[in-house]
């Protein structure tokens, strides 16, 4: 019986045909850099971080999809569906619901205001102090998240190749460093294009050829079915279980929503587009190619269970970390065709370049316009803005590199990282919100309820990630077995793993450590209100009226226009921030 180093041998034919093809799709985004960078020689800050603001919707529209998923999502969600079934796939309902309440009560605000930084909004409506809250926010979450980005993909070039992870992770970055210095936003959404078509490309090779070989559809669902994989939604009205439908759709609107409305990484292609009209056009496109991905990535999840449902590799190890497990299928089902093997890593790295290059630019972003344009005396000259935004770019990139050694070497960083983002992503989500809906609270209050949500969000994620470290709270997965392997494997590891994976009693563990994660962001926002809702107690209101009604939600600004002291006119692109309205010029 063969050995599972053995296995592994057989299964890594990672020839030339394979990167070439792998290798050709580096090359077109570089030249893609080369294109913007040289033929527009002289790039305005308006062209280098919004494109002009004339940029298409259908090519915004296929950017947003391929910054937000990324290959993080492609190895994770097929894993999660094989292990836990499809009850995650119903946050699609949370997805359409955000299209609508992003379209509706947050697009229309950012979008007229001719803003370049989404935090640029925190400073005119209530003081410099909460805009930069929410750019120091917005740093300390890209710089703990671009390192597993580019690490997750990596991993997966390791289990087909062999190849270290420490000799591809250099040259993806500096691919990637050079394409977004050189041709800024421009640069970014049309490599992002490439890389969308690639990403669904070989998901949907993955799918079609796997699927033949199993004997069609049919069986897939069929034996998933039979696993209780396909199950209809769980409505348990209890916030401590991992998936329900409420958790989902209601957390999932918020978590969704903060990610992509007030996000600098996704808000800043909405803001490219010449008119409202089509940032909403982009916007439901948007939706519609992530529902797809996610049931492109879900329907793997059923096909791997389908071909392993009896020889698990995560219980054998053949499969040594769980964003390997879809790698590993791939192996084994496109193996044989040349060059089949390299689309698919291309596409997973596609996926990771597109959020790795979308970070660098909004970093670019942020950093020039709420870290040094507020802190300078003169205004900058458009040499000196250049060299910011591209050595930005170029450090925030070699900071990646240096990272993703100490991804390697501690393994709660993937933890952590979930951590540090439900952190951050509720308070700063309660900020906006209060921004929009609630014109009587000041900066004060809503400063003080940004900082008592990262407490507390501190609090509670960090305990509850390390309960899950420990082993002290943990998630039953569906049926997993070994009994008909044909390869060796190490049965004392096995029974290990396959106890891991029961759930433990939780009884003894403080109520909030357990409650799911798809509601970290929701109780994170909401403490932030209510904190800032208390916190005018102690620091007085604002004066509704005084508030310029763009600087609120279209549904209630009707209530709030009297004496309202500035045009509408004031926040179209030719006036510069420093003319725009100052909230604190006008509030009591």
């Amino acid at each position: 019986m063969a050995s599972i180093e053995e296995i592994l041998g057989e299964l890594q034919q990672f020839a030339w045909p394979d990167y070439v093809a792998f290798v050709s799709m580096f090359l077109l985004c570089i030249g893609i850099g080369i294109y913007f960078g040289f033929m527009n020689k002289s790039v305005s800050e308006d062209d280098y971080m919004l494109g002009g603001r004339k940029m298409l919707v259908i090519p915004i529209a296929f950017s947003l999809v391929a910054s937000f998923v990324s290959g993080i999502t492609l190895l994770g969600l097929p894993t999660e569906v094989y292990s836990y079934g499809i009850q995650y796939l119903y946050v699609a309902c949370g997805v359409i619901g955000m299209g609508v309440v992003m379209g509706v009560f947050y697009l229309p605000v950012f979008h007229d205001l001719n803003i370049t930084s989404t935090y640029e909004y925190l400073e005119i409506r209530f003081d410099r102090r909460l805009r930069l809250y929410g750019s120091v926010m917005f740093a300390i979450m890209n710089v703990a998240y671009l390192p597993i980005v580019i690490y997750v993909p990596a991993l997966a070039f390791n289990q087909v190749t062999g190849i270290g992870v420490h000799t591809i992770t250099p040259i993806v970055c500096i691919i990637c460093v050079f394409y977004t210095s050189l041709g800024g936003l421009k640069a970014v959404v049309w490599t992002d294009v490439v890389q969308a078509v690639s990403m669904v490309g070989a998901l949907s090779l993955v799918a079609i050829k796997g699927t033949h070989d199993i004997g069609g559809a049919g069986v897939v669902l069929e034996r998933a079915w039979n696993s209780d994989r396909l199950e209809a939604p769980d409505l348990r009205i209890d916030p401590t279980v991992r998936h329900t439908f409420w958790c989902l759709f209601f957390g999932g609107i918020v978590y969704w929503t903060q990610t992509n409305a007030v996000s600098q990484n996704m808000i800043q292609r909405y803001l490219s587009l010449p008119s409202l009209g089509d940032a909403r056009k982009a916007l439901c496109i948007f939706c519609a190619g992530v529902l797809l991905l996610m049931a492109l990535c879900g329907y793997n999840g059923l096909l791997i269970y389908a071909t392993y449902q009896n020889c698990d590799p995560l219980t054998t190890k053949l499969a040594k970390a769980r964003d390997q497990l879809l790698p590993l299928f791939v192996m084994k089902t496109l193996g044989e065709l040349p060059g089949m093997t390299g689309l698919f890593i291309a596409g997973v790295f596609s996926a990771a370049l597109s959020s790795l290059s979308t970070c660098l630019n909004s970093m670019s972003a942020v950093v020039l316009e709420d870290f040094v344009k507020p802190y300078v005396k003169k205004p900058l000259s458009s040499s000196a803005i250049n060299w910011i935004m591209r050595l930005v770019v170029v450090g925030v990139g070699a900071l990646c590199v240096c990272l993703v050694y100490v991804v390697e070497h501690m393994g709660t960083v993937l933890q952590l990282t979930m951590s540090l983002e439900a952190i951050t992503n509720g308070p700063l989500f309660g900020i906006f919100t209060i921004g929009l809906f609630l014109p009587w609270i000041n900066g004060n209050s809503a400063l003080l309820g940004g900082i008592m949500g990262v407490i507390a969000m501190s609090w509670v994620s960090l305990n509850a990630q390390w309960a899950i470290a420990s082993g002290a709270i943990s998630y039953h997965t569906k049926a997993l077995n070994v009994e008909q392997c044909d390869y060796s494997f190490n049965v004392t590891t096995s029974l290990a793993n396959s106890t891991h994976l029961v759930a433990s009693s939780a009884e003894d563990i403080f109520p909030l450590y357990r409650i799911s994660y798809m509601w970290y962001t929701t109780f994170g926002a909401s403490i932030t209100i209510i904190v800032a809702l208390l916190g005018t107690l102690m620091f007085g209101k604002n004066n509704p009226n005084k508030v310029d009604p763009v600087l609120l939600t279209p549904c209630i600004r009707k209530f709030f226009t009297l004496g309202s002291e500035k045009p509408m006119d004031a926040y179209k692109p030719d006036i510069p921030l420093q003319h725009k309205l100052r909230h604190d010029e006008v509030t009591l």
